[in-house]
């Protein structure tokens, strides 16, 4: 063989590896903006991996996520959903309204999958449930609709109780209001009086208690709320220190000590938001993907609590729990 032939045949040998790695498609990259520490939603990050797997995406094979975090500083979220937007990520997936809301307001040509537990389409972040019409859609929850069974459950325990509080943050209007009314149409129909506290800092989380206290009230109700959920150990403490029945809507609350957890089965949630990443991921429009609404919730009972404030849960109730503490 010729040199020159030889050195023609090597230099196109070797272009072959690099014409094939021209053509491999790019990994696509997902944003995922969270209002809480990884620590802290280290479950709803399984289940939504676990979703973007059932659609055959495996993080670190073919999809990347960049995580961005605001450490339960809100103020942040705004910065973190413009970083995300810069760094041309191909969906952002957004955990929970105010995360929702920022990623909203960044970008109004990446799709977005939010998971909130408010409406949706009274919030304005699509224009209906079948048909989201814009860059949004994602998946919601029965918090909310659910306040009311919470204040029943609550009752059922401390059945002799003529009155219960509801803790609610008053910088959240969008839910603290619509579970406010929700909660007095329940507790007049329960015959209870319901005393309404405010708290929008961990200092007025305190102070509600101390209130809570003084009116003697035989029960409390922690509303849905990113505050509430971050400070689920200090709400859980302190119940148990002023020896006050609550019910919260996360399983970490009555993990942490609070006595019971009422509310959506968080995997699934996270879940069906992975899936529907996923499904963008593989062309679908956020605007043909109705918005879900997850019906499933969990009942969980500290039995232990329960024992150290002096109840007695009915057996009919402890048998309706999905998950008993002990």
């Amino acid at each position: 063989m010729k040199r020159r032939a030889f050195i023609t045949l090597l230099g196109g040998g070797a272009a072959w590896p690099l014409a094939a790695r021209a053509q491999q498609p790019a990994v696509p990259v997902i944003g995922f903006l969270g209002p809480r520490s990884p620590d802290a939603m280290a479950d709803r990050l399984r289940a939504f991996r676990l979703g973007l797997k059932d659609v055959g995406y495996v993080e670190g094979e073919n999809v990347t996520i960049i995580y961005r975090f605001a450490e339960d500083q809100y103020d942040r979220l705004s910065e973190l959903a413009a970083d995300l937007v810069r760094r041309q990520v191909a969906v952002i997936a957004a955990a929970g309204h105010s995360s929702a809301l920022a990623a909203k307001a960044a970008t109004t040509t990446i799709p977005i999958v939010f998971s909130t537990a408010v409406d949706p389409v009274a919030e304005g972040l699509v224009a209906s449930f079948a048909r989201p019409g814009s860059n949004l859609t994602g998946v919601t929850s029965l918090n909310v609709e659910v306040g009311p069974k919470r204040l029943e459950l609550l009752h059922e325990v401390v059945p002799n109780a003529t009155s219960m509080a509801l803790l609610v943050n008053p910088t959240n209007p969008s839910i603290a209001e619509p579970f406010s009314r929700a909660l007095e149409a329940a507790a007049r129909a329960l015959g209870l009086q319901l005393h309404v506290l405010h708290a929008s800092s961990e200092r007025e989380i305190e102070a509600a208690f101390e209130t809570l206290v003084k009116l003697r009230a035989g029960g409390l109700v922690i509303m849905p709320d990113q505050l509430f959920l971050a400070r689920t150990e200090q709400l859980a403490a302190l119940t148990v220190r002023h020896a006050v029945p609550s019910v919260h809507l996360f399983r970490e609350f009555a993990a942490a000590g609070g006595l019971m957890s009422y509310g959506s089965d968080e995997a699934e949630y996270y879940r069906l938001v992975g899936i529907y990443v996923g499904r963008i991921l593989k062309g679908e429009k956020p605007s043909d993907l109705p918005v879900q609404q997850v019906t499933k919730v969990e009942l969980i009972i500290n039995l232990k609590t329960a024992k150290a404030l002096g109840l007695t849960v009915p057996l009919p109730l402890s048998g309706r729990a999905d998950e008993l503490i002990e």
